[in-house]
């Protein structure tokens, strides 16, 4: 099966271009955008794994080594479409943003779960799997209404084992909604690695058994990762229903900083393995090979970076402490007896009482 689903690359591990059809599209301000933007990614990563083993942020779930995967990807929305992101794709969801408001929500704050003013990003699905039948829906919609919009959901290994990843393909297809699945295949669903997981020899193969044209790219690539997103993004626009992407990517850290992978993987060895295949690493290799690398703008690039995340970072701390009523108090319109009981009780467990 997986030659049937041959990876897809245009830049290769060494930088090299693969693919000279993509050549003319890519520019001096297109690879420079691309670049800034891992960078800006993986830096707000590492401070915010930082901040969390110094207690200044909740349990925060990492996404190095998958910064081509989202950034490539979001950066080929419209400003309109839809975005339905997981608790690890804040790299997606700040790129097509363009805000740091997501970080507030690891804090425990509801304005975290706050789309920017006009951006359609719902907030991160924790729960497995749940957002991809809620994406096929609102892609319908923008399709009811005969609006340009479309949707991407994004999705890792294990939701593929839920039964909402099949729901929500089965009726992306029955209904040829305008929805691109992104499956981020980071090889491991928390502890299990896929091939304990399935005994497929792709993910992107389960699209078959919906009739949706599937693709398999290297998602630590973000050249192919942007065009092929861009490819299901006109797809969709044009009538032609859901595609599916799966992008082989790898996840360097903890499934979260509650985790520990050392229990599950060698670490050392397979972080050293796959490294070279850098998504950072390999632009950087293009960028010398191909006369864009300019030494003076690289470090102007960095010294703006961290001033933006630090920016951020302050914004979060100087916000007034979370209210535990909103804990509640959006959960309904009009809260139910339960949640009055269990709000009752929380309170007076925080007050000391019984």
């Amino acid at each position: 099966m997986q030659e049937a689903f041959p990876l897809i690359q245009i830049m290769d591990e060494n930088g090299d271009i693969t693919d000279t059809s993509y050549i003319n599209q890519i520019d001096k301000t297109l690879v420079q955008h691309f670049y800034r933007q891992l960078l800006c990614m993986r830096a707000f990563d590492q401070k915010a794994i930082n901040l969390q083993r110094q207690g200044r942020l909740g349990t925060y779930p990492g996404f190095e080594g998958q910064e081509a995967s989202q950034v490539g990807s979001a950066l080929a929305l419209n400003e309109d479409d839809w975005m339905f992101p997981t608790y690890r794709d804040h790299a997606a969801s700040i790129t097509f943003g363009k805000s740091y408001n997501i970080l507030s929500s690891w804090n425990g704050r509801v304005e975290g779960n706050l789309p920017p003013k006009g951006k359609n990003i719902l907030p991160p699905s924790v729960p497995i799997a749940t957002q991809l039948p809620l994406a096929a829906g609102a892609a319908l919609a923008s399709k009811y209404r005969d609006s340009n919009q479309v949707a991407i959901v994004y999705f890792g290994d294990g939701a593929t084992s839920e039964g909402d990843f099949h729901e929500g393909l089965n009726f992306a297809s029955v209904f040829q909604a305008p929805v691109v699945f992104f499956n981020q295949n980071n090889q491991y669903a928390i502890s299990v690695p896929v091939w304990k997981q399935m005994n497929s020899k792709t993910i992107v193969q389960k699209s078959l058994a919906y009739e949706i044209p599937g693709v398999r790219v290297d998602g630590n690539d973000i050249f192919a990762v942007y065009f092929e997103t861009k490819k299901a993004l006109d797809r969709a626009r044009k009538g032609e229903g859901p595609t599916f992407i799966e992008a082989v990517t790898w996840r360097y850290g903890a499934h979260t900083t509650a985790d520990d992978p050392t229990k599950y993987r060698n670490q050392k060895e397979e972080n050293e393995k796959h490294r070279k295949n850098d998504p950072i690493t390999r632009i950087e290799s293009f960028m010398k090979r191909y006369d864009y690398w300019e030494e003076t703008l690289i470090e102007q690039l960095k010294e703006e970076i961290k001033e933006e995340i630090d920016d951020a970072v302050r914004e979060l701390e100087s916000m007034p402490p979370a209210d535990v009523n909103d804990i509640y108090d959006y959960m309904f319109e009009n809260p139910t007896w339960m949640i009055k009981q269990q709000k009752k009780d929380y309170i007076n467990h925080l007050r000391g009482e019984k």
